[in-house]
């Protein structure tokens, strides 16, 4: 790999935008249970076992094996807009002995899912770096049944990281009703109802 391309890879990893691929090593570092981990994430998500769940921008899969365990009897949907992170994604739930789920390399700003296909959709550490955050929260409001439950998680050191008061405006601004904060200032997740779905 060049200097300059490696070079690229590195800003991309520790500055705003989409997290590359090739520093999938980084995200799986021991210490980030210590301010976030997998099964807090999990816990946090309000569920049925038999939910069917849409995590956008799931990475390597650090945080996709606890949530897929709180939906034994449901499904797990990944989508991402790398199908190089979807691959690493689905290895690390096949190793865990998961098959309730499966992957769909996409852009957030148009879901390739029906209308009210999923009970909740998850996303940690993706919210900030989504652009056309409208189109999404559009998007994810069509896709999510009536009452469907978004959550919000975000945490430092994320260099997209955005406080749990932004966040919330933007949901409710698209018309969702915001429930509940999880957490503390710098490690929250915040959850918010899909209220419009069933108004309209």
């Amino acid at each position: 790999m060049k200097i300059h391309e490696l070079a690229t890879i590195w800003s991309h990893a520790f500055g705003r935008g989409v997290y590359p691929h090739q520093m999938t090593w980084f995200l799986d570092f021991p210490g980030r249970g210590i301010i976030m981990s997998a099964r807090t994430v999990a816990q946090r998500l309000p569920v049925a076992p038999d939910a069917r769940v849409l995590e956008v921008g799931p990475g390597s899969g650090y945080y996709s094996v606890e949530v897929a365990r709180k939906i034994p009897q449901g499904e797990l949907v990944l989508l991402d807009i790398q199908a190089e992170m979807l691959q690493k994604s689905s290895d690390k739930l096949t190793k865990a002995g998961i098959s309730n789920f499966q992957t769909k390399q996409a852009d957030g700003k148009e879901l390739p899912f029906d209308d009210n296909s999923f009970d909740a959709i998850s996303m940690v550490t993706v919210f900030g770096e989504i652009q056309e955050r409208e189109s999404f929260l559009k998007e994810a409001a069509r896709v999510l049944k009536p009452n469907g439950m978004l959550a919000i998680t975000e945490h430092h050191p994320d260099p997209d990281f955005e406080p749990a008061d932004k966040v919330m405006e933007s949901v409710s601004s698209a018309g969702f009703t915001p429930l509940q904060k999880l957490g503390w200032r710098w490690a929250y997740t915040c959850i918010a109802a899909n209220t419009r779905a069933s108004e309209g």
